[in-house]
Order: C-alpha cells, then structure tokens, then sequence
C-alpha cells in the first residue's frame, strides 16, 4: 500500500481544530503518502493554515460540516440528529470508501453508535470494543481491551475481545503466540463475576488460543501478559486511573520555580535523577499512545483521547496509520470464521 487516505473529525475534542489542524500537519509533514480529508468549519480550519507549507496542505482537503456533536451530548438523542455533523461525516467517508479510517476525539458513546449504525459489526461480533496498546515495564506492550465500549459484557463478549486482541497482538506487536488473560480480582479460578469465569472456560478450549488465566490490576504494565481482556467499565477506570497517576509522576519530574536555593550538588543530582527516571519511565507518558482502536468494525475508526494535545492527537493518526497498513477489520474477520464455530 502506497497512499493512505484518513478523515479527521477536527471539531472533536476539547480543543477542536486548534490541537487537530496543527496535529493534522505534523503528520503530513512525517509521511509523504498520507493524504488527509478535514471534516469542519471550513473557516476556523483555513485560519489555522494560513502559514501552512504551501506543498503540504495540497495532501490536505477540507470537507464542510454544518455541525458539531457535543461531548455532553446524550447518544441516543445526538445520533438521531448526527446528519451533517463533523463525526458522521467523517464515518462516511469511511462507509463510502473515500477514506480508510476515521480519527475522532468527539463523545465516545456517540461515535461508538454512529460507527456501529454506518460500518457495521463484523460477522461473530456482538459489540465492538475500544483497544489500546499500552507500554509495560519490559520494553514491550501489552493489548488492552475494552476500554470504554461497553459498560456490561457477558462471557461471549469477553471471548470475542481476546481473539481480536489476539489478533492485534499477533499483526500490530508482531508477537506470534500472545499470552491472553482475563483482568479480575484475584488469579484463583473461583475468583470473579460469572461472566468472567465462563469467558475463561470457553478460552481454554479455543483453537490456537494461548491463555494463560487470570491477571490482577497490579500487572497492569509488568508485560506478564501480550493481551488483557476485561469489560468497558472496569478497563476505562483502569486506564484513567493509571493515566492519572503517571502524570502526575512525571509533572514531579518538571522545574518547579527556584524556590530555596540548593547547594550545586543537590541540583547536579536532582538533574541526575530526573533524567535516569525519565528515561525508566518516561515511555509510559499517556500522550505517547492516545488513541483506542475500535475493533469489531467492517472499518476501521480510532478515537483520540478528548483532552489530547498536538502530539498526543499524532500518535492517534500514527495508529490509524498502522491499523490501515496491517488490515485489522480483514484480520480479524478471518480469524472469527475459524476459531467460532468451533467454539459454537
């Protein structure tokens, strides 16, 4: 594959086109076969490329939309009236094969059911779930899903998480038998809701399914595990409260004002230190990998964290980018004809 064409939903977010417009840019500028299609008020858009590489923006189309789904919006309400909003357009022009992916930083229950209403489930999927790619502490990543789709699942959901974030783990981090687990309150068998101890005995029994049991929220980034399956409620906790906790870590890391002043030694070893903890731990900075794929999709749509910053909305085109490249949607269907019906 040679030219990728990617819509942008550059309304979305907390800060709209002034994070995805410079974002867009950025990316265009690090890839010459990317093309990008901007979906918004074309007029807030062209003030932003005012300065613009002239030879940059030509990879660069604005599509007008007429209105914007708020991130309050209540889902069910704002899909009935999503016609000529930036997200739906932008979803479209997946549907119409005028771009292979959507990135959207709007409402996510709103974006989840719009993409289910135009893209379609994948044959074998009852719901798709928000995937995310987070770095452990052994260099490595580990596939996390669901992340905020979907607040109940039942075991059948939970299975079908775990082979797509199999199949993720297999084309994305290139990891030929990935260890899947089941996120849960304890590793002992009785442990954990029916739902989750009835995904585990349909896990065992599928076919080129190497699972490994179950994982506690401790081990979230220790690596003990290529792919950790859970339902959207308890993975959205998981990853906000993890995400919380590395800010303000690495917040502790910047200069904080002179204050009293410190003998040269103190300062030399506070630079020390800084700097080996930065490079230990700074690969966990959430902005590095913003961006949860939503998988289970006939297409394939990305949504970027709302509060995300210029580079933080990169890394979600960065991964629109790779979802494209690998075939994820074609993937992931090829391994469902396989592994359920035997599993039926």
């Amino acid at each position: 594959m040679t030219r990728l064409t990617l819509a942008i939903d550059a309304m979305g977010g907390d800060f709209g086109p002034r994070v995805t417009v410079p974002a867009a840019m950025q990316a265009l500028a690090s890839n010459s076969q990317l093309q990008l299609l901007l979906v918004g008020d074309p007029d807030k858009i062209s003030s932003l490329l005012a300065k613009a590489d002239s030879a940059v923006v030509k990879r660069l189309q604005i599509i007008p939309a007429e209105s914007v789904i708020a991130s309050d919006a209540k889902p069910s309400q704002a899909i009935r009236n999503s016609r000529g909003s930036s997200m739906r357009i932008a979803l479209e022009l997946v549907k119409e094969g005028k771009a292979q992916a959507c990135i959207s930083a709007g409402n996510t229950g709103v974006l989840m059911g719009l993409a289910k209403l135009l893209l379609k489930p994948l044959d074998g999927i009852e719901r798709p779930a928000l995937m995310s790619v987070l770095p452990n502490q052994q260099r490595s990543k580990t596939v996390v899903l669901d992340l905020g789709a979907n607040i109940e699942c039942d075991s059948d959901m939970l299975v079908q998480f775990a082979i797509m974030g199999a199949v993720m783990a297999e084309q994305v981090l290139e990891i030929k038998v990935p260890r899947v687990a089941l996120l849960n309150i304890g590793q002992e068998e009785s442990k954990g809701l029916d739902s989750i101890r009835d995904a585990a005995v349909t896990l065992r029994t599928l076919p080129d399914m190497n699972y490994i049991g179950y994982v506690e929220g401790n081990d979230l980034l220790t690596g003990k595990t290529d792919v950790l399956v859970c339902d959207g409620f308890v993975g959205n906790v998981t990853l906000k409260t993890m995400e919380g906790v590395i800010r303000m870590f690495l917040s502790l890391l910047k200069p904080q004002g002179e204050g009293k002043k410190r003998a040269w030694w103190m300062k030399l070893l506070g630079r020390w230190m800084k700097t080996r903890l930065l490079q230990r731990f700074g690969q966990l900075n959430p902005d590095q990998y913003n961006g949860a794929c939503l998988l289970g999709l006939r297409g394939i749509v990305i949504k970027s964290h709302g509060a995300a910053n210029r580079d933080a909305f990169v890394a979600a085109i960065e991964q629109a980018e790779q979802a494209v490249r690998r075939q994820v949607p074609e993937r992931i269907a090829a391994r469902l004809k396989v592994v359920l019906p035997k599993s039926d």
